[in-house]
This record gives C-alpha cells, sequence and structure tokens, in this order.
C-alpha cells in the first residue's frame, strides 16, 4: 500500500511539474495600485479628480466653453422674426434657419443622423474617443461640475478630507453652496434645452414669473434632475456602465488608432528616485510611480495598465505626467496620443482601408443629405374627399365630385399659389384657384370639380391636381393625383 502511495504521490507531483511548466503563474497588479497592496480606485468609490494644468487640459477646456456657448445661445438667436432654431414637436414643425422641416422631410432628418454617426465613426477609427473626452456633453457637464466643486470646496486633498470630517457649521456651509450651485446650473441647462422645442424668450419669462404650465414645470424638473444627476453623482458611472458608445468604439479601433497609451518600454521598472539620480544606475524606467495619472484621470483608470474601454481621451494624464518629466528632466511623452504600432516601432498607416471606407462612406452619405436638401420643394398637397358622397349631379346635368385641398407652404415666406386640375377634357373648378399661405403654415381650401356625363368614359377617372407658386421666379410645383367618380 505504501508503495502504491509512494508511486500515486511521485506521479501527482509529476503532474503537477508538467502543469506549471505549461500554465506559468504571474502576479497581476491591479490598476490605480500602489506596492502597498491597497486599491487606489474601485467600483463605486467617489472619485476625487486632482485638477492639472497643460496643453490638452488648455484645448479641452475652449472647445468645452465653446461647445456651452453654442448651446447656450442658438436658442437665443432670431432670423425672420422668428426663432432660428426651433424643434416645435406639438406643431410637428422642425426650423433651422432658413429651413423648416415637416414630417413629410423624415428622410432628410435621416440622412442627416445617418451622415453624423458615420462621422462619429470616422472621427473614431483616426482618433479613438475624442469626442468623449473634448465635446461630448456628460463630459463638459461633469468638468464644469467638478469647477464648482473647486471653487466651493478646495482641491481633490480638501474635498477629500472635508467628506471624511463630521458634519460641522464650515461642511455644512460647503455642501449647501455646492449642491444650490449644482441645482441652480441644471435649471439653467433645463431651460435651455427646453428652449430647443418651445419658444425661449417667452419660457424664461414664465419660468422666472412661476406662469409656466404644470406640463412645462415638469418637463424642467425633470431634466434639472437629470444633468443633476448625471454630472454631480454618477459622472464617470455613465461613461463605464451606461454609454453604448463606450461598448462598442472597439469595433472601430486598430492598430493606427490615436489614443492615450503609456510607452512601458520606456517606462518599466517603475519606481520612486531622486532627481539628480541616475534611473538606468538603478535598474529603473522613467515611471517614478507618482499615480497621478490616475488622480487627474476623471474615470479611475491606470492608463499604465494599457488600453482600456472606460478611457475617454481627454489627455489629463498626458499633461500629468509631461509635468512630472519635466521636474524630473527627463523627455516627454512617456504618456502620449500614439498608436500601438508606433509604440512598437512598426509603420503607421494613417491612410488605410478601414479609414478609406468610412470616408467614402461619408462623401456618399453628404452627397445624398446635399442632393435632399437640393431637390426639396418647399410645397406640399393633400387631397381629402368628400367621404359622404362620393358623386353627385349638380343643377346643369354635370357630374360633381367634392374635395378638401391642404396646401402646406414649407418656405419661410408668405407665397401665392395657383391651383389647376388636368385627367379630363371640360372641367369646371368651382371654388377660388388662388391662395396665399403664410409663412411655415398650412392652409384648407374646399373646392369642387364638375364635369359633362358625355366626357366621362368610365366609372372611375384619374386626375391630377397641380399647385404652382406664382409670386417668384423660382418653379415651385407639386401635383398630386386622384379619382374622379361617375354616377352609376
Amino acid at each position: 500500500m505504501r508503495a502504491n502511495d509512494q508511486s500515486s504521490s511521485s506521479s501527482n507531483k509529476s503532474k503537477d511539474n508538467a502543469v506549471s511548466q505549461h500554465i506559468p503563474v504571474k502576479n497581476i497588479k491591479i490598476h490605480g495600485q500602489k506596492n502597498t497592496g491597497k486599491d487606489r480606485y474601485k467600483p463605486g468609490d467617489q472619485i476625487y479628480v486632482r485638477k492639472v494644468s497643460g496643453f490638452f487640459q488648455k484645448l479641452r477646456q475652449r472647445m468645452n466653453i465653446i461647445f456651452f456657448a453654442v448651446f447656450a445661445i442658438i436658442p437665443w438667436l432670431q432670423y425672420n422674426g422668428q426663432q432660428a432654431v426651433l424643434f416645435d414637436i406639438t406643431e410637428q414643425r422642425f426650423t433651422l434657419w432658413g429651413l423648416t422641416l415637416w414630417p413629410q422631410d423624415l428622410t432628410l432628418l435621416a440622412w442627416i443622423f445617418i451622415f453624423s454617426a458615420f462621422l462619429l465613426f470616422f472621427v473614431t477609427t483616426f482618433l479613438g474617443r475624442v469626442w468623449c473626452g473634448y465635446m461630448c456633453p456628460q463630459t463638459v457637464w461633469t468638468f464644469i461640475f467638478i469647477w464648482f466643486e473647486e471653487k466651493i470646496e478646495g482641491t481633490a486633498n480638501q474635498r477629500r478630507k472635508l467628506d471624511k470630517q463630521k458634519m460641522n457649521a464650515n461642511k455644512f456651509i460647503r455642501k449647501a453652496l455646492k449642491h444650490s450651485a449644482w441645482l441652480f446650473f441644471s435649471l439653467l441647462t433645463a431651460m435651455t434645452f427646453a428652449g430647443y422645442f418651445s419658444p425661449m424668450q417667452s419660457l424664461f419669462i414664465d419660468t422666472f414669473t412661476f406662469n409656466t404650465s404644470l406640463g412645462m414645470a415638469g418637463v424642467l424638473a425633470f431634466f434639472a434632475l437629470a444633468t443633476y444627476g448625471n454630472a454631480g453623482w454618477m459622472r464617470e458611472t455613465v461613461c463605464l456602465h451606461m454609454c453604448p458608445y463606450a461598448r462598442f468604439q472597439s469595433a472601430m479601433f486598430d492598430k493606427d488608432t490615436v489614443t492615450v497609451s503609456y510607452d512601458a518600454e520606456r517606462g518599466e521598472g517603475r519606481g520612486a528616485r531622486g532627481r539628480k539620480e541616475d534611473p538606468k544606475a538603478l535598474g529603473l524606467g522613467d515611471c517614478i510611480d507618482c499615480n497621478l495619472c490616475v488622480e487627474v484621470c476623471p474615470t479611475g483608470i491606470d492608463i499604465r495598465n494599457g488600453l482600456q474601454y472606460e478611457c475617454i481621451n481627454c489627455g489629463a494624464c498626458v499633461d500629468a505626467c509631461n509635468g512630472v518629466m519635466d521636474k524630473m528632466n527627463y523627455a516627454r511623452g512617456l504618456i502620449r496620443y500614439t498608436t500601438e504600432h508606433e509604440l512598437k516601432h512598426k509603420k503607421v498607416h494613417v491612410v488605410r482601408g478601414k479609414l478609406i471606407g468610412y470616408g467614402l462612406l461619408l462623401v456618399i452619405m453628404s452627397s445624398m443629405l446635399i442632393l435632399e436638401v437640393v431637390n426639396r420643394v418647399p410645397l406640399s398637397l393633400d387631397i381629402i374627399r368628400d367621404r359622404t358622397e362620393l358623386a353627385k349631379e349638380n343643377f346643369n346635368g354635370e357630374i360633381e365630385n367634392v374635395f378638401t385641398l391642404k396646401i402646406l407652404n414649407m418656405s419661410q415666406t408668405d407665397n401665392t399659389y395657383k391651383l389647376s386640375v388636368s385627367g379630363i377634357e371640360n372641367t369646371q373648378w368651382h371654388g377660388a384657384q388662388e391662395i396665399t399661405v403664410k409663412a411655415a403654415t398650412a392652409s384648407t381650401l374646399p373646392i369642387s370639380i364638375s364635369v359633362d356625363p358625355y366626357d366621362l368614359k368610365g366609372y372611375m377617372t384619374d386626375i391630377t391636381f397641380t399647385v404652382e407658386q406664382i409670386n417668384t421666379d423660382s418653379e415651385v410645383k407639386v401635383a398630386q393625383e386622384s379619382r374622379f367618380f361617375n354616377k352609376r
């Protein structure tokens, strides 16, 4: 028995040795973790974003200011005495300066959305998630809310210490001021957003005089609380767990996509050292393991762990690392915007198949959009028949059909239109044949058509109504088919 046990034990050891040779054990360092073994950040922990200055942060701030200024100013602009941009859902009318879109223009809106989607794909393939880092509303508003925090509660370390304190007068005042500023700014954001769908001037007056409707008050409260929650409390949670773009972006990345990356070949191994010490003599790389790249990251990741879907390409870690490299008298670019091929000393292909494909699709989509706009006729005609009696005989012995013509002027000017009908000879038109329709409105015109029964060849005849604009040099005309019925 003992011999058998020893033989089985030795065979088990040999198997274990074989397995250990094939599957080596590695100690994986958790992102954001220092040598102390304590995590710098865990999901659900609050991130205290440290302020950093540098080229990319100045660029991001200026782009954020431009984005916010455009968002805030557009609803106040006027064009031809009307709000320049207004998506009036109740009237089913979208106004974009000199262009008014109606439900009939759904294809035009579809082309706009498709073009925007492929433009995002093209930029992502080339420059990664720069949209997220520099122009996404979630990022812009998050950094605005962080700015309020810094002004009221202090730096990242001061905010961390304040949160650890027990409630006292100083903490209560600072927290109250911060949340009041957040809520007020969220209300302004909600009012501005609602101004794209409701006349802006009257909306602001009604809101601050407490004369707004109950429905609009509910809309403002919803969007204000959504802004307050997303930018004030959820922040990186939206980017990490709620944004679908973060999930499918990897399908657009390749090894030539420009992303924020850590040069591990240059930076490893990490370790603290004095400014005057030679890292090569100490067997160290350029990374001094200061962890500033983690402390300035708005999503709390460690870029040194490689490309991660949580990275929004904002460049905060690039500026922080460059500042440290300057102090250590090392070359900049330990963390930088680069490609995977460049890090591996391979040739970078700026022009490549995927980028060309997206570019060609962009050209096609933009061409279709331009053609749709150029060929768009700012006039629409709907024909409504009298359903009580398809045909009747009038006092002259003629067969008469009654119609209601709905004429939609989709332009920004008042226009006069001439109406006619074709398809049957010797028709008699009863009602007005000219009508003036105000800009971006619809008018209805009841008319009737009568025909001598000897001119009708059957029970039903195809006819065509035509509406033509007569007060302009350009030809604006639409035609709509209908039916003329004879008495049985």
